[in-house]
């Protein structure tokens, strides 16, 4: 991200003494990423493979935390990190790095972070990932903190099955902190206790999924849809689990569970349902050079859930979602490629001024008229590429 992203807070005119310090809350496991771009095809066993490109950031819910943070919305994250320099650097990376707040956060005394490759070529990725699942902290233990670091808590140690003990153990997921908004990852028959807690004390939850293993494709094998504001699937999960054979009839009958339907279509763009109301929405996908896909789907949640705290029209919300994710998508990596304030502004800047746009086109983005500075850098912006340990 570059480092002199305009300070734009888009729920400013909507504060309040008593509002909630956090505006989006989120768990789920933290991986370290290592990408490798410029591959000009999959690499060939019994082969190596020399990449032109590489980077390395913190992954899985760090992506979406990152977007989101980018954005401006205060963001806080509930995640497990690894005691090895993988979890040290990623804890880095998101709290001084990125003002994430990770006080719902532990380190795990003895368990290494989860690792993922990934290889990008022809406009795709592979990806390779090992790690393991994160031992259930200790209920009640105390606030969270990195082993070892100076905080609200420190690591004491871990059981014989390896359960992280002490007070660095968090009070989630019993006690989700207040926050206007909430991202779940939905899974077929697993509920989160946290997710109805969290909707019963204000949150709005935009539920995320994954494609379902099982098959079944059930709605009601997702109990924790029914306290979702918003349902983001995609275009081929939303059909199979309406049984419908087309994308926006899917999103209609997704409304009828849910008060917000969202469907991305991919290089189609995206379409949406308000169920309160009836009125949909869609919105065309920018064309742009794709180097690297990974994390695009977490930004254009993250872009869907700024404009809805931001009471933004919903075609509104649906355009800045698209953007954000069409502009991950020419960076590589997660986090890494996440958009800030700064790199909307410039391609804002550099869209208006390129011949033979299309007015229409033009006027579907004028809201950010409202909320971008009058000039900014030009595009494109170089971004650092990160590394693991750099020396001071």
């Amino acid at each position: 991200m570059s480092t002199d992203t305009p300070g734009i807070d888009p729920l400013e005119a909507l504060r309040a003494p008593r509002d909630p310090a956090c505006d989006v809350f989120l768990t789920g496991p933290v991986f370290l990423d290592i990408i490798f771009t410029g591959l000009d095809s999959a690499p060939v066993r019994g082969t190596e493979s020399w990449a032109r490109g590489m980077g390395s950031s913190p992954g899985g819910v760090a992506n979406m935390a990152t977007a989101l943070a980018r954005l401006g919305l205060h963001t806080s994250l509930a995640a497990a990190f690894g005691d090895d320099h993988y979890g040290e650097y990623c804890w880095d990376a998101l709290e001084q790095g990125e003002g994430i707040d990770l006080s719902m956060s532990h380190t795990v005394p003895g368990w290494h972070s989860p690792v993922t490759v990934s290889m990008a070529y022809e406009g795709e990725r592979t990806m390779v990932s090992h790690g393991h699942e994160a031992p259930a902290p200790v209920p009640d233990a105390g606030t969270g903190s990195r082993a070892g670091a100076t905080g609200t808590g420190t690591s004491t140690g871990t059981t014989e099955t390896g359960t992280s003990t002490g007070p660095a153990a968090p009070l989630f997921p019993q006690c989700p902190p207040r926050a206007r908004a909430a991202i779940a990852s939905l899974a077929p028959g697993r509920s989160e206790p946290w997710v109805a807690t969290a909707a019963r004390g204000g949150a709005l939850v935009f539920g995320d999924v994954g494609w379902d293993e099982t098959g079944r494709w059930d709605l009601d094998a997702l109990p924790d849809l029914a306290h979702c504001e918003a349902f983001l699937p995609n275009a081929e999960e939303a059909m199979r689990y309406t049984r419908t054979d087309c994308p926006r009839a899917a999103a209609h009958a997704l409304a009828e569970r849910v008060p917000l339907a969202v469907v991305t279509l991919g290089a189609e763009g995206a379409y949406a349902v308000d169920g309160r109301t009836g009125a949909a929405a869609a919105v065309p996908a920018i064309e742009v050079e794709a180097l690297d896909p990974t994390g695009a789907g977490d930004v254009f949640v993250a872009g869907f859930v700024t404009g809805t705290l931001a009471d933004w029209p919903l075609a509104d919300r649906l355009a800045f979602a698209g953007l954000t994710a069409a502009l991950s998508v020419q960076e590589f990596g997660g986090s890494l490629s996440a958009p800030g304030w700064a790199e909307i502004a410039a391609w804002w800047q550099l869209i208006r001024t390129c011949d033979r746009q299309d007015p229409a086109a033009l006027e579907r983005y004028a809201f950010l008229d409202d909320l971008l500075p009058a000039t900014a850098r030009a595009w494109p912006l170089r971004r650092a590429v990160p590394t693991i340990g750099f020396r001071q």
